[in-house]
């Protein structure tokens, strides 16, 4: 049986309904007024507005999904393991959009104060994103 902390609830509410479902307009209900995002690019600032920046130009360039396959959580620190699924819908990293799609694999930490997101740290192989869309567009494809 896998029982979630409210800690836990919350990061995996986190994760469908702000990267999944795109509610940014929900951003307030998870995270707390001095949010700091350590994993943001330096063209963000590393806050809330970075955060929905950031969510919204990935959107952009790509239909997403994020499926948190394993997580941790003690106290108030939470780690999640996570696959991405993407389809490539807009130019990422002057990749122009051929519909590629692609999957990689990332960490999430997350701390929590009063029930809410106050620190985000990230590490997720863009590397392997961008070979995986740039390899997509050459070569045949075999189709059964």
């Amino acid at each position: 049986m896998n029982t979630r902390t409210t800690s836990g609830a919350v990061v995996a509410d986190f994760v469908e309904n702000i990267w999944n479902k795109n509610r940014l307009e929900t951003l307030d209900q998870y995270l707390t007024s001095d949010f700091i995002d350590h994993s943001l690019p330096a063209v963000f600032p590393a806050n809330q507005e970075g955060l929905k920046h950031w969510v919204t130009a990935t959107s952009q360039a790509f239909e997403h999904q994020t499926v948190i396959e394993e997580q941790v959580t003690e106290g108030d620190t939470c780690i999640i393991k996570f696959r991405m699924q993407v389809r490539q819908i807009g130019i990422w990293r002057d990749i122009e959009p051929v519909g590629a799609e692609a999957t990689v694999v990332g960490y999430r930490c997350f701390r929590l104060t009063d029930g809410k997101i106050s620190q985000h740290w990230a590490l997720l192989d863009g590397n392997s994103l961008e070979n995986q869309l740039r390899n997509s567009a050459h070569g045949c494809k075999i189709q059964g």
